[in-house]
């Protein structure tokens, strides 16, 4: 599978030409101005790696790095900044920085930084549970998809992480309260109707006919795996 990509650069230039370059290089790449979306790709997709400019809009990168890693989001970061004094290099790392690399820069060398932090990245986090089962639904965790009765559907990364819990939990009740804390880790910061939201989708994709019910609405109450 490619891996995913997401860029936050906000010159439009610079990050035309690393969207162009990323992807002629293998790379399936998310690009954005700002970080107006970045949380709510994260929370949905599958993202291997963040190339982050420090100097943006509408926050300091390195701040909105610290607070991801706050969040307990781990993905990895390379800062491509033109912050390039020894004190600003260390800060970056100081607030979670897997590599950084300032401007201007070579792209060669960039796609070298790449390739190393995700090498990094995938031998010291790889899943050690790679697929759970429930009744006819086989769920892999790395490939981000259910198959069902032979037929595969793919999952984002949030919808993953949903029917992973739920099959965790099965015959147990589970509050919204509990599943923004342990999915979105952001309770506070996140309405109760989102996962509303993200559970009609999930319910939508592994049974669009409405037959097998796996996943009950108990009203007022949360959802259950029966």
């Amino acid at each position: 599978m490619k891996e995913h990509i997401l860029i936050v650069d906000d010159d439009n230039d610079i990050l035309e030409l690393l969207e162009y370059n990323l992807t002629s290089a293998g790379y399936d790449v998310l690009g954005f101005l700002n970080t107006k979306h970045v949380r709510k790709v994260l929370s949905e997709e599958k993202i291997d790696l963040i190339i982050m400019d420090r100097n943006l809009p509408d926050i300091e990168g390195s701040l909105y790095v610290e607070m991801l890693r706050s969040k307990n989001i781990n993905t990895p970061v390379i800062f491509l900044s033109a912050k390039d004094s020894q004190d600003d290099i260390k800060d970056g790392f100081l607030r979670g920085a897997d590599d950084y690399i300032t401007k201007p820069f070579d792209l060669e060398e960039l796609l070298l930084r790449i390739k190393a932090v995700l090498k990094r990245y995938g031998q010291s986090y790889k899943e050690i549970e790679k697929d759970v089962t429930y009744k006819d639904i086989k769920l892999d965790l790395n490939q981000h998809k259910a198959n069902i009765n032979e037929i595969d559907i793919g999952l984002t990364k949030l919808e993953t992480a949903l029917l992973h819990i739920m099959i965790m939990n099965k015959g147990r009740v589970l509050d919204r309260e509990y599943l923004l804390k342990h999915i979105w880790k952001d309770s506070e910061n996140i309405h109760q109707k989102t996962v509303n939201v993200a559970i009609k989708r999930l319910k939508e994709k592994i049974d669009p006919t409405k037959e097998k019910e796996y996943i009950k609405t108990i009203r007022g109450v949360g959802y259950l795996l029966a």
